[in-house]
């Protein structure tokens, strides 16, 4: 079963391939992502990486946590899932925005 792993603190000129190159020295590499801005296509500085194995995920980490790459000392852990997004535009009072009620004050 395939283990997918959290990258971050990475050099903005990381690729895709030097990342899944390093991480090829840990075990078979299923996929590796840097994430990017939308707008500017940038990188922002962090990836996952999904090993084929939970054995190849913790000698991953085991290697390379905390450890210099390109300049930087990197982050290397378990991914977590992602948490669903809040839907709407709703405030924390759960009302939704406009005037706050106070539309006869104009």
């Amino acid at each position: 079963m395939a283990k997918k792993l959290y990258v971050g603190s990475l050099s903005y000129d990381t690729t895709e391939d030097s990342l899944r190159d390093l991480f090829s020295q840990a075990g078979n590499v299923e996929s590796a992502a840097i994430i990017t801005d939308k707008m500017s296509g940038r990188s922002k500085g962090f990836g996952f990486v999904e090993m084929s194995t939970e054995e190849e995920a913790q000698k991953a980490i085991d290697m390379f946590n905390e450890k210099e790459f390109e300049g930087r000392n990197i982050i290397v852990k378990e991914a977590r899932p992602l948490e669903p997004r809040r839907q709407g535009g709703f405030n924390r009072s759960g009302r939704g925005g406009g005037f706050g009620g106070n539309r006869n004050r104009w």
